[in-house]
């Protein structure tokens, strides 16, 4: 975790050379110290690399690892799923304007930086499994010790195998990334098997877990418990295997600190930077701040993501990640249900929009939308006349940094609060961007919803729909809403219901619940892009989705003339990983 690199720092002295001439004598100088794995093989010096390993667990690092690859998804995951855009203007980060219109080519510095991220973790992981295995030859730890530490260290393994798959990986073969173990001559490995099998032994091993790890930021039973669901879904739709473990889960699971997990009370406090750990998290990135690291173990891969106004907004910087307005007119509501045919599986919440200040100066009149609304969306969006956290109302075009290219909302998840400035957020840096607001990574909505959508797709019990109505039973709780500055009117016209008996027919109705479910309680969290791999839609579900975007005056700045198409279920292999291979890597398209 990003919290523990400060807990070890390993020093290793290499020698200094100095140079009394140009003889061949000078290239034959033996170094005055080196490091092998004998320095390192004790406990305190395995659990200092696992501790590196975990602290990619973000996905940023010193070596040049930052928002391009962070663990939270919002450029891989809810930018590529259409839930955001960009945002800021078209001059800044415009690596991701070609992620953003399925444009990209492998030479884009944003595929390359996520590649070393994912496999940056893969390596350091791996340095802890061989060294534990030297520490244990010679007897500086014991068996359990050993076995402790070696499985954390396969199951971050395998989580960024994970994590590399989804990425770039061929859905029918599992092909196009290389699988690296403490044995693997990375000068000659290669990407065209499938790695399938690998990853899934790495994280069944952290299933053999304890539930109790004493520590809130490392993988316990449960943690890895849920990873393996995931991967048995997204790369074998195996629902039965997912359905067992996320039964286990929901019946004993814990935190890794041996804490309960549950649903809040309340939907908004799942995002408040101070209850980060409280019962809705299976496994939060721990982000610290102020603890002389200079940000670096702050909520860095994120920075970008707040509103642009300075002085009068929280951040200050940069007016990235901004929702799209179909991810808004989601959350229309009719007798409190989305605006979607079960039975038909289609669509109609984009026949009303949720009007926006787009082109209306802060200064100017201005309505709100009084319909309908599903209350999580100012949880999840920024609007104007909305309240936005403690920081007063939002005022709409002057919190955006150029309304005319990113469109009229905010993001809010990942923002802190006025009142945990300094507390909660990096102090002196260049931005208060840095906090530590720690990416809920699994929530426990997100394993309830996995479980429905298992039952749905093995027709198993009542297809997942008391699970979808405990989600939306949570939302509905009127304390939970944003409300205006007395604290007892609603913001808005708030009015959300369960689905009733019946609703979920057969599989194809509850799936189609299910998936708007989980983009209206999980959006800009990282996770639509992917989950539209698993159900095989990404294609079908952007090109509806754009072909309404580009109706809007930002939008068709960004969309108007592109296209989606098979090629875009997946990103092209980094062709700098290509050239270093010597083309021993292939090309997944």
């Amino acid at each position: 975790m990003k919290n523990f690199r400060f807990l070890s720092v390993i020093a290793v002295i290499t020698g200094l050379l100095l140079m009394h001439s140009c003889s061949e004598e000078f290239l034959e100088i033996t170094p005055n110290g080196a490091l092998d794995a004998q320095v390192l093989a004790t406990y305190e010096g395995v659990d200092a690399l696992l501790i590196g390993a975990y602290a990619m667990i973000d996905g940023v690092s010193s070596n040049g690892f930052g928002w391009e690859s962070a663990s939270s998804g919002w450029v891989f995951g809810s930018i590529r799923g259409m839930e955001a855009n960009k945002g800021t203007d078209s001059g800044d980060q415009p690596d991701i304007n070609p992620l953003q219109t399925y444009t990209e080519t492998a030479t884009n510095p944003y595929l390359n930086i996520k590649w070393r991220s994912c496999y940056e973790g893969i390596s350091r992981a791996n340095s802890t499994i061989l060294t534990a295995g030297v520490a244990l030859e010679n007897d500086a730890i014991d068996q359990a010790d050993h076995d402790l530490l070696v499985t954390q260290a396969r199951a971050l393994r395998g989580v960024y195998h994970f994590w590399a798959w989804k990425v770039w990986a061929d859905r029918s073969t599992g092909m196009y990334i290389p699988y690296v173990d403490e044995t693997t001559d990375v000068k000659l490995v290669t990407n065209d098997v499938d790695v399938r099998p690998m990853i899934i032994a790495d994280l069944e091993a952290g299933t053999d877990l304890p539930t109790d790890m004493k520590q809130i930021g490392r993988f316990n039973k449960t943690v890895c418990q849920v990873f393996l669901a995931k991967a048995q879904m997204q790369m074998y739709g195996d629902y039965s295997t997912a359905d067992a473990l996320l039964a286990t889960v929901i019946s004993s699971g814990t935190q890794p600190a041996g804490g309960a997990i549950g649903l809040m009370d309340n939907y908004g406090e799942v995002f408040d930077a101070s209850m980060r750990n409280d019962i809705e998290s299976v496994y939060t990135v721990q982000y610290s701040v102020n603890d002389n690291s200079g940000g670096w173990n702050a909520g860095r891969g994120e920075v970008l993501n707040f509103p642009y106004k300075s002085g009068t907004s929280p951040g200050g910087c940069c007016g990235f990640f901004n929702p799209t307005q179909d991810f808004v007119n989601s959350f229309n509501t009719v007798d409190g249900l989305p605006m979607i045919d079960l039975a038909a599986q289609t669509y109609s919440y984009n026949t009303v929009m949720v009007t926006s200040d787009q082109g209306i100066a802060p200064a100017d009149p201005y309505t709100e939308f009084a319909g309908e609304l599903d209350p999580r969306v100012d949880w999840s969006a920024g609007r104007r006349g909305i309240p936005y956290w403690d920081w007063g109302i939002h005022t709409g075009q002057d919190w955006i940094r150029d309304q005319t290219y990113s469109g009229p909302y905010s993001p809010k998840k990942q923002v802190y609060k006025q009142s945990q400035e300094g507390s909660l957020t990096e102090v002196g840096n260049w931005t208060s961007g840095y906090t530590a607001n720690g990416y809920r990574m699994i929530r426990y909505a997100d394993v309830l919803l996995l479980k429905a959508e298992c039952e749905a797709m093995t027709n198993s019990g009542d297809l997942g729909f008391a699970l979808v109505n405990q989600i939306r039973l949570r939302a509905s709780n009127p304390a939970g809403f944003v409300m205006e500055d007395d604290g007892v009117t609603p913001a808005a016209n708030y009015v959300i219901n369960q689905y009733l008996p019946g609703a979920f027919a057969n599989t194809a109705a509850a799936m189609h619940a299910i998936m708007f479910e989980r983009k209206l309680e999980l959006g800009q969290e990282g996770h639509r892009y992917y989950d539209l791999q698993r159900w095989g839609t990404v294609v079908s579900e952007l090109q509806r989705i754009m072909a309404y975007e580009v109706t809007m005056p930002w939008s068709n700045l960004l969309y108007a003339g592109q296209s989606i198409g098979p090629e875009d279920v997946n990103f092209p292999v980094p062709q700098r990983q290509i050239d270093v291979s010597n083309n021993i890597l292939q090309q997944n398209r």
